[in-house]
Formats: structure tokens, C-alpha cells, sequence
């Protein structure tokens, strides 16, 4: 007896869930991850590389039924997928899953929303496509044991695509076979490179993945084949890229393991790398509860896992997207202004002569509690601080996860006058009308239509 493959079971579940099967407290989850999502992605449509995504997709000609934030053109569902998938993480202000490290919406929120247009689907069909997509892509992140993230592959990239396509599958109604086929063709033209942090590749491949997955599944509906073996393949995802690994019981957990709930998605309160978030929150607790003054720390030591030592690569910043992958200036800009903004990655901040030298005071290291057994997995990004400031000892404090993680989550109030601050950032000359759109977002599930939904503002 042949088993099912771990797309084949991919393939069943998604051609089997129905709307009436997602808890209403997932739905909850899904429904702030979409607004979060598209909050980012009107303050991305703002930036250099997301003006120059949509205008490689506008040359294209490629016109279509599916809104693009940033720009009044109707675009194909695979460039619209592209652009908004490049303004959403344009900031690195978009949300992160655990289940794989990586960046689930930003990448599967645009496909979906590009197809639903394309079909003028409901916002329920909506919120349940995008259901589909972050719980298939975060079972396959975390059958992978995150063997793949640690090898340096960047899982947005190479996942992302399967998160796209589920979503983009479940809206086109793609049969067992052809939705098998999408994530053949999804799986099997992968891929991505932690080399791009810091670059615009980023947020560019972002976008790709969400285009990849949309052009997978627009392809099998047409009739084309793809691998439905892609991941056991000898020559296979499982072989090339994760050491020969895979916990099919992720995939097996679908439909009664609900991957947004546990082990959740964590928001951004801050528009950087989430390396960076507890650390942050460690340092501002421990300067307000001790009562130091910025201008009398002497040294501040930073004690992090190894994934955060890695991804937070730049210790003397130049650029905006070097600055969102650096610990001395997530804790330099904090500490000096009270948080980090989007004004404050502005090049100007960067040439402060306060924030260069509370910088140069700030150190990260790897110690030895990280090889403690279950340390990394009780506090994956979390951070150790220790400040020393003038005329005192040093003083100390841990934190596991940041504000904003599912573990610990920004109230409801937060989540949404972010939405607002980000909308305004991405419609600076006028004409926003944000609170409608908020309010059409918050009941995403009674719309009859996703049509006009990012031409509200």
C-alpha cells in the first residue's frame, strides 16, 4: 500500500476544509493578521524598493482585477500578489511565525487577496484562503525542525510559496489533483538566501514568493503537472535543503492542531528585525525600574541565542534596512526616544552623534545558557541584558519573548492604532480614510465582497 505523500495530504486537507471548520478564536487570529498586514503594507507602499516593485509590474502591463496598495492600477493577480507582497515587508514591520521562522503574511495575505479579487470572492472566502495558506505553510515549517533556517536558507523565500499557493488553491477550487500539482510546482522552484537581510532583495523576494505561489496554482489550473513527491523526492526538498528531515506529524496535525493559536503569530510593536524586539523590552524595563539616566550608561552587554547573534549582523549601521538588523541601534533609538518608529529610521537618526555613541556602548554576545537544554526553545529570540551605568553596579534583567508576541500580545487598541499610523505613513499627501477600512478589515467575515477592499483609502 502506497501511503499519501506529504503534499498529496497537504492537497486533502485543503480541498476538504470548509469555512463552518475554522474556531472562531482562530478566525480572530487570522482576521489581525490580515489587517496587521495590510497596515504595513500602505506604510511599505511609501519606500524606494516598493515604488520600484510596482513600477516593473505597471511597465509590464500586466492588468488585471486585483488592487495594488500604493498606486490606483488593476493588476494581474501574480503581479498584484508581487507588489503588495513587497510593500507588506518592505519595513520589516510585518508579522513572524515560530513554526519555521519566518514571515507567514506577509507573503500569504497579498496572494490571497490578489486571487479573491480575481474571483470577487467573499470576505469570508477571503479569511478562510488565507486560513489555508498560514496553517499549510507553518505545518511544513514546522516539519523542518528548523534545520532549514539554521542552515541559512531564508524560510520566507522558500516557503513562502506554499502558503501562497494553498491559499490561492482553496480559492480557485482546485481538485485533490490539481491542488497537489500547485504544490508540486510551489515546492519545486523554491528557494531563498539569508544573504538578502539588510538588502532590498528582501522584501522583493517576499513578493516573489507571494507570485510564485499564485502562478503555481494559476497553472495547475490550466492542466499543468507538478512533482506531488517534492518533498520526499530523492532529489527532493527533504534531501537538499533540511538534512534529510521532515516530521510528517506536523502535516498530519492540520485541521486538529491550528498552527495560528499554537505556536501563534507575533505582531511587531517595533519596525525591526523581532531579533532585536526582547532585548529592546529588556533594556527599557531595566532602565525604567532602576531608574538609570541614558546619558550615565557605560555599557550595556546583550546576551542572546545564536539565531539572534546571527540575524543581527550590522553593528554600525549605515542604511535603513542595515538599522532594522541591528542590536546596538534597536536598543541605542529606544532607550534615547522611548521606542523606535518609522521616523527614526530615517538616515538622519543614524548620523546622531547620541545614538553613535550609545551604539559603540553596546555589545552582543552568545553565553552559555543558550546551551542549556530547552533554553532556545523557551526563549527562541529572547535576551539576557546586562547595563552598567555611572557610579553604580551593574544591573540585570531576562526577557523571553517580546511585547507583541502570542506568548505576550499587544492589546487590541494597539494593533489597531498601528493600522492607523501606518496607513497615514503610506498616504502622506492626503485623502486617507483609514477608520474605513479598519472597520471593513474587523468584519472581514460579513463582506460580501473583497472587490474594492484596498481602494478604500
Amino acid at each position: 500500500m502506497t501511503h499519501p505523500t506529504a503534499i498529496e495530504r497537504l492537497a486533502d486537507w485543503i480541498c476538504g476544509l470548509q469555512h463552518s471548520d475554522i474556531p472562531a478564536s482562530v478566525r480572530a487570529i487570522a482576521t489581525n493578521c490580515l489587517l496587521d498586514t495590510i497596515g504595513v503594507a500602505f506604510a511599505g507602499s511609501a519606500t524606494a524598493v516598493a515604488r520600484t516593485a510596482r513600477a516593473i509590474a505597471v511597465d509590464a502591463g500586466s492588468r488585471g482585477d486585483a488592487a495594488i496598495v500604493g498606486g490606483p492600477q488593476l493588476l494581474s493577480a501574480p503581479a498584484a500578489a508581487f507588489v503588495n507582497g513587497a510593500s507588506a515587508h518592505a519595513l520589516d514591520f510585518d508579522d513572524n511565525c515560530y513554526a519555521g521562522f519566518m514571515h507567514g503574511s506577509a507573503v500569504i495575505a497579498p496572494a490571497a487577496i490578489a486571487v479573491a479579487q480575481k474571483r470577487n470572492a467573499s470576505g469570508s472566502d477571503l479569511l478562510t484562503a488565507f486560513i489555508v495558506g498560514s496553517e499549510c505553510e507553518y505545518a511544513v515549517g514546522a516539519a523542518t525542525n528548523s534545520i532549514l533556517y539554521d542552515q541559512g536558507w531564508w524560510t520566507t523565500g522558500v516557503l513562502g510559496p506554499v502558503g501562497a499557493c494553498a491559499a490561492a488553491a482553496w480559492l480557485l477550487k482546485l481538485d485533490r489533483k490539481q491542488t497537489a500539482s500547485a504544490l508540486g510546482l510551489a515546492v519545486a522552484g523554491t528557494g531563498g538566501l539569508k544573504a538578502c537581510f539588510g538588502t532590498d532583495a528582501k522584501p522583493l523576494m517576499a513578493g516573489r514568493a507571494a507570485e510564485a505561489g499564485v502562478v503555481a496554482a494559476l497553472l495547475a489550473a490550466q492542466g499543468a503537472s507538478g512533482p506531488h513527491d517534492a518533498f520526499e523526492h530523492w532529489n527532493g526538498f527533504t534531501g537538499l535543503f533540511n538534512h534529510g528531515e521532515f516530521n510528517i506529524a506536523m502535516i498530519a496535525q492540520l485541521g486538529s492542531h491550528w498552527f495560528l493559536e499554537s505556536p501563534g503569530v507575533d505582531l511587531k510593536r517595533i519596525p525591526l528585525c523581532l531579533s532585536s524586539h526582547a532585548a529592546v523590552d529588556a533594556a527599557m524595563a531595566i532602565v525604567a525600574r532602576h531608574g538609570i539616566l541614558v546619558d550615565e550608561i557605560e555599557e550595556i552587554l546583550c546576551d542572546v541565542p545564536q539565531i539572534v547573534f546571527a540575524n543581527l549582523i550590522y553593528n554600525k549601521p549605515a542604511t535603513r534596512q542595515e538599522a532594522q538588523f541591528s542590536m546596538p541601534f534597536a536598543v541605542a533609538v529606544s532607550l534615547l526616544y522611548g521606542t523606535v518608529e518609522l521616523a527614526h529610521l530615517d538616515g538622519a537618526v543614524l548620523q546622531e552623534p547620541r545614538v553613535i555613541a550609545l551604539m559603540q556602548r553596546i555589545t552582543m554576545t552568545v553565553g552559555p545558557r543558550w546551551s542549556l537544554a530547552g533554553a532556545c526553545e523557551a526563549a527562541p529570540e529572547g535576551a539576557n541584558m546586562q547595563i552598567k551605568a555611572a557610579g553604580r553596579d551593574w544591573v540585570e534583567g531576562f526577557q523571553a519573548y517580546a511585547r507583541g508576541a502570542a506568548q505576550c500580545p499587544m492589546r487590541q487598541e494597539e494593533i489597531e492604532d498601528k493600522f492607523l499610523k501606518c496607513v497615514a505613513e503610506g498616504n502622506r499627501d492626503g485623502g486617507s480614510n483609514a477608520a474605513l477600512l479598519l472597520s471593513r478589515l474587523k468584519a472581514i467575515d460579513t463582506l460580501p465582497s473583497v472587490r474594492d477592499l484596498l481602494t478604500t483609502v
